[in-house]
Order: C-alpha cells, then sequence, then structure tokens
C-alpha cells in the first residue's frame, strides 16, 4: 500500500475552524484501509466544552461510527501537536500512528513538555511522525494569533 497524508485534509479544517474564530487545529481519522472515518476543528467556543478539541472530536465519532471505544489500526492526522488531554486519548483509544504539523512548545504533550507517551503508566504508544505540513500549520496559527493582537 502507497503511504497518502491526509493532512491536507486537516488544514482545511483547521482553517474552517479559524473562520468561525477557534484556534485553529484540525483533525482527521483514517481507517486501516485508508478511508476518512472522521474529520474536524477545534470547537471550544462553538460548544462551550474544554475537551472539544478536534482531535477528540475525530476520536469520539470514530469510536460512536464504530461502535467501539478503541481504534485499533487507525491512525491520526492533526496539524498542532496534541496537549496532554489529547494525547492521553489518542493512547486510550489505541491509535495505531499519529501523524501532527506543528510542534507546540507551549502545550504540547507528545514531544514537549508532559511527554505523555513516556511514562510507564501510558498503555499505548502510538507510532509518530511529526512535521507533516508543519510549515503551512505553524503559519495557520501565526496568522490566527496575529491577528488578535
Amino acid at each position: 500500500m502507497t503511504f497518502r497524508s491526509h493532512m491536507d485534509i486537516a488544514l482545511e479544517e483547521a482553517q474552517a475552524a479559524a473562520r468561525r474564530g477557534e484556534v485553529p487545529v484540525g483533525a482527521v481519522l483514517v481507517s486501516p484501509g485508508g478511508e476518512v472515518i472522521a474529520q474536524a476543528g477545534n470547537r471550544t467556543r462553538e460548544l462551550s466544552d474544554p475537551t472539544a478539541h478536534a482531535e477528540v472530536q475525530v476520536i469520539r465519532a470514530g469510536c460512536s461510527m464504530l461502535g467501539s471505544e478503541r481504534l485499533p489500526e487507525h491512525d491520526l492526522y492533526v496539524t498542532l501537536e496534541p496537549c496532554p488531554m489529547c494525547a492521553a486519548a489518542i493512547g486510550f483509544a489505541r491509535i495505531r500512528r499519529l501523524y501532527y504539523g506543528a510542534s507546540d512548545p507551549k502545550s504540547g504533550g507528545v514531544a514537549q513538555g508532559p511527554r505523555v507517551f513516556s511514562h510507564p503508566q501510558c498503555h499505548h504508544v502510538p507510532e509518530i511522525y511529526d512535521g507533516i505540513g508543519g510549515d503551512a500549520a505553524s503559519g495557520l496559527l501565526r496568522d490566527f494569533f496575529a491577528a488578535r493582537r
């Protein structure tokens, strides 16, 4: 099977989130066969829900669709390094591979900060690939926050 990145869809979701006034983060959940199962952008403000991050949204949708609390063999594309909450959810969902774009030195939980997947209490560690679409994701975030200052 040939690798196909789905980061372009995640970036579209991030752009849509920005247009809604949300922090521009997008995520896409992909099945073992390469089918997009769910896609979403941040909706924390819209839903008045601090857990409505893009990653959590697609994990919830995927689990609901499959009738399971776990998503083994599924891949997750995210425009920004997941925060500690999302990293924990990714581990609990047993996501196979995590692809993310921009690193997040302030709030990241994978390569920055608490490094959730490096703890012995972590029951599952996905394969992790960073920097996929990182320049585009970083630019989107930079422009979003510059417009608000």
